[in-house]
């Protein structure tokens, strides 16, 4: 309390210029973020910050491998202690799928704590067997299964193709369905070689399947970020976020910064 007798929030006067933003526990306007070897004292800051702004916490590619156990399995409790769901990036899962070493692989995510799961082939090549029986086992064993749909070398999956396979990853278990973004945002997925969308794609996809709420949109550019917001409003859910960045992201869905407050300023005037 101040000395006014009000609340120290600025959400006690101020509203969201792009509107209610909704806060956790929550099912839509999720945020992942990527991390590509936060220390411990890191991620407690982090945490400490932005907590409160993320939902999904992914230790990028491989890197689950290279910690000591004992400083991965603190920062995993770490992270789930502020209600957060964590889980290894997809290409450590594609490494255990090509070794057929995936039991094995889902019983010691499980044994360290990690609460999600990413199924992917952005590099390898997957039977649809092997990807749904992926998805169910994962799901059977109490993982949010996020599945991933796309290349990250830039190789083209038609959009039909897309959209098929995320419906078949529904049926079989998924949680969300991520688009491949990679951490750069260019030219891989619906990205062109100048981070930009290719708008009869993407039109195209949307077309497909009906409910973009589905979708988790690996976005790590702010004009994609600003793009999808516009779109879908504050509560569009968006992956690969540089921790760094977090703050930044959570502004710019709620119209606190310049990028999407001129918008709500151009609706006004017309």
């Amino acid at each position: 309390m101040n000395e006014r007798g009000g609340t120290r929030t600025w959400q006690a006067f101020l509203n969201f210029p792009l509107g209610n933003r909704l806060v956790k526990p929550r099912q839509q306007g999720l945020t992942m973020i990527i991390d590509k070897g936060l220390g411990l004292v890191e991620t407690k800051d982090l945490l400490h910050v932005c907590g409160q702004y993320i939902d999904f916490f992914k230790l990028g590619f491989g890197t689950p491998a290279l910690y000591a156990p004992e400083v991965l399995e603190e920062k995993i409790h770490l992270v789930k202690s502020f209600g957060i769901d964590i889980y290894p990036g997809g290409t450590f899962f594609e490494v255990a799928i090509l070794q057929e070493k995936i039991e094995e692989y889902l019983y010691l995510a499980r044994t360290f704590g990690f609460t999600a799961i990413e199924v992917s082939d952005g590099t390898i090549t997957m039977s649809s067997e092997v990807r749904e029986k992926a998805i169910a086992r994962a799901a059977d064993l109490g993982f949010k299964v996020l599945t991933e749909v796309g290349k990250k070398d830039g190789g083209h999956h038609s959009i039909q193709h897309l959209v098929e396979q995320i419906r078949r990853d529904f049926q079989h278990g998924a949680y969300r369905v991520i688009l491949e973004g990679r951490e750069s945002g260019i030219n891989v997925g619906l990205y062109d070689d100048q981070g930009r969308f290719i708008q009869e794609e993407l039109d195209e996809l949307l077309s497909g399947i009906g409910d973009p709420r589905v979708l988790i949109w690996e976005a790590p550019r702010k004009n994609q970020q600003q793009e999808l917001i516009l779109r879908f409003g504050p509560n569009v859910n968006l992956g690969n976020i540089p921790p760094h960045e977090v703050l930044a992201v959570e502004a710019l869905r709620v119209g606190l910064r310049a990028d999407t407050l001129k918008t709500t300023l151009e609706r006004v005037a017309i």
